[in-house]
């Protein structure tokens, strides 16, 4: 039989058990949701545009001319990213840090409304990357994409990851597309 005491001992082990159990299943303790928490507060402040030109980030288009990035998929459209705000000096540095993402990603909002922030982009050169690591970079717990040289951008090979932080993607939030962003606004 336990005697009162012991019972009282053993209760306060069993609420922490019970509190690292139920943080741990929440992402807390330095998983993916603190991460994506840090990315959101990290660049929460690029919503205003006029912040993120003066932080370096310029629009960005594909080898075309193209600045609002879609699919172009007609009749099985996957979405659209948006328009890119990128910062080259992060893209060709060889590095990744969740408060600076090589881009920034805008989802148009209309005739006349402008831009509003959607996603972050985290982006490096393969071969920069390569060179320092065994295998694709991962963030939030996610295996970065690849793009092959040869893509829209005219870049050399890459790897990328799209954060959607600031707009739902029923695609999931990490997925390159998102089927609620729209390039033709009307």
């Amino acid at each position: 039989m336990y005697g009162a005491t012991s019972i009282r001992a053993v209760i306060p082990m069993i609420f922490l058990a019970l509190v690292v159990v139920f943080a741990a299943a929440a992402g807390g303790f330095g998983g993916v949701n603190d991460g994506v928490a840090t990315a959101r507060g990290a660049t929460v402040r690029f919503r205003d545009l006029g912040l993120a030109t003066q932080a370096g980030y310029g629009l960005l288009r594909d080898k075309r001319g193209i600045a609002c990035i879609a699919d172009g998929m007609p009749g099985m459209s996957m979405g659209a990213m948006g328009v890119h705000y990128a910062k080259s000096s992060l893209v060709g540095d060889g590095a990744l840090d969740v408060h600076t993402p090589e881009a920034l990603v805008y989802e148009p909002v209309g005739p006349g409304k402008g831009l509003r922030l959607a996603a972050v982009e985290y982006v490096v050169l393969k071969a920069a990357w390569d060179a320092e690591h065994n295998g694709a970079p991962v963030m939030f717990g996610r295996r970065f994409n690849f793009t092959p040289t040869g893509n829209r951008f005219g870049l050399p090979a890459y790897y990328s990851l799209h954060a959607w932080l600031f707009k739902r993607n029923p695609s999931g939030e990490f997925s390159m597309w998102n089927p609620l962003v729209h390039c033709e606004v009307k």
